[in-house]
């Protein structure tokens, strides 16, 4: 190496330093971009929680209120996330998380007005092109504010924007629906969007790229180099699997779930939302809490910890998983809720954290992108609509709706450990691909 590279390497590692932000901004922008997850998992999943008052208010069956709003926010986020990733991975993130999170939170509002089906899909494809670009830029965004040894810490509480979202989502959407109505539930998550929206483009900075890593910011590889180095990171193939069928899994089981509490139980929106709310907040906020403490330990540091400690966690919540929509006891019932609904959060920040350290720094966005296509392929478009087409079929064998629904749950369950074997696998190569990563030109 020349001595003229040499100085243009060590500038630019002293203008990384300089740039380094302090851990108060560091800890802020943490919190913003955890608000910004917050936000897009309640706008997200709160269709679930007001389920059937719009499949009756809009003359709809099993599988037609699955195709309305799980099929059309899955098809059209799976089709956006890649190019506003490869946007976020050569512009300014902060400005695209920002316009993102303004556009999909005014959308949601706007899912209240509808008064027709066709009208209802176009406002949630509208709350899909906005979410397409928040959480890859998110994360983007906090892997130049945190460096790689404690990224998976810092982006475990991000995921506690999960939780509070899916309380935000499934138990303050219910409260507000039995007192005032399913529309008001997206007026109420809409308007505080819109302004988080404007404090991010105000208040956050945008890092430069790569500055916690060689200091380096070249150009973004092609699409192509990208796909290509991607597929060669093998452990990195086996954790977006196994979180992809973690959502496929778990949040696709909780898609129905409200729904499933209503029928088996006889319950309202609120009752049904009652029952779980603690388990969101509480239970899955620990659960992401506790995570995040162990993300921070020395043991792991070691990569292969991470990996067997989710597959481990995931393999006993399926069990779990079964039990509960097996059993008509509600207090065995809950109690089961108690290990599945914290096991749904507790993979997503190491996740992404293993994620960001296996690809560099200009391909982190695509690589977040191809795990939330999986993801959300599973979770919004699979698996609802398999348990909506099952259900519906099970129905034409006079079973009861609470029992056709329970047959058709339990037939998703299994995939569970079809995750749990994924995230087993991720543990042969992760060392050596996480260095190969470090290396890459």
């Amino acid at each position: 190496m020349s001595d003229s590279s040499v100085a243009a390497d060590n500038s630019a590692l002293r203008l990384a330093e300089r740039e380094s932000p302090s851990l108060i901004e560091r800890w802020y922008v943490l919190i913003m971009m955890c608000l910004v997850y917050t936000l897009s998992i309640a706008d997200r999943y709160v269709v679930s929680t007001v389920l059937d008052p719009i499949k009756n208010d809009l003359h709809l069956t099993n599988l037609g209120v699955s195709l309305l709003t799980g099929m059309a926010f899955g098809v059209f986020y799976i089709i956006l996330g890649f190019p506003l990733s490869w946007l976020i991975d050569r512009y300014n993130r902060r400005k695209i998380v920002a316009v993102c999170l303004v556009l999909w939170s005014v959308m949601t509002a706007v899912c209240g007005l509808a008064r027709t089906s066709f009208e209802f899909f176009l406002a949630r494809v509208g709350v899909t092109v906005g979410e397409a670009g928040g959480t890859p830029g998110a994360n983007s965004l906090l892997s130049d504010y945190f460096p790689a040894t404690r990224r998976a810490m810092a982006l475990t509480v991000f995921s506690l924007g999960a939780p509070i979202g899916a309380y935000l989502g499934y138990n303050v959407a219910g409260a507000i629906a039995d007192q005032y109505g399913w529309r008001a539930v997206f007026y109420a998550l809409g308007v505080p969007g819109v302004l988080a929206g404007f404090a991010v483009w105000v208040t956050v900075r945008e890092p430069t790229r790569g500055c916690l890593d060689s200091g380096k910011d070249g150009l973004a590889p092609s699409v192509e180099a990208t796909l290509r180095f991607m597929w060669e990171q093998r452990s990195a193939v086996h954790t977006m699997m196994g979180t992809a069928v973690c959502a496929l899994w778990g949040w696709g089981l909780m898609f129905w779930t409200p729904t499933f509490l209503q029928r088996t139980y006889h319950m309202s929106v609120g009752e049904a939302a009652l029952v779980t709310q603690n388990m969101h907040l509480w239970g899955g906020g620990l659960a992401t809490v506790a995570t995040g403490w162990l993300m921070a330990r020395g043991a792991m540091i070691d990569a292969r910890h991470i990996v067997w400690l989710l597959a481990a966690g995931i393999g006993i919540a399926t069990i779990a998983s079964g039990v509960f929509y097996y059993t008509r006891d509600l207090s065995l019932g809950r109690a089961m809720l108690w290990i599945f609904i914290p096991s749904i959060y507790f993979y997503i920040g190491p996740g992404f954290g293993l994620l960001n350290n296996l690809a560099p720094c200009r391909m982190r966005a695509m690589f977040c992108a191809m795990v939330l296509f999986l993801a959300n392929l599973g979770n919004l478009v699979i698996t609802p609509n398999v348990i909506g087409a099952l259900d519906d079929w099970f129905l034409r064998y006079r079973l009861s709706e609470a029992d056709a629904l329970r047959l058709a749950m339990l037939c998703i369950v299994p995939t569970g450990l079809w995750a749990t074997a994924h995230l087993y696998l991720a543990a042969r190569d992760i060392l050596k691909d996480q260095e190969r990563a470090r290396q890459f030109p």
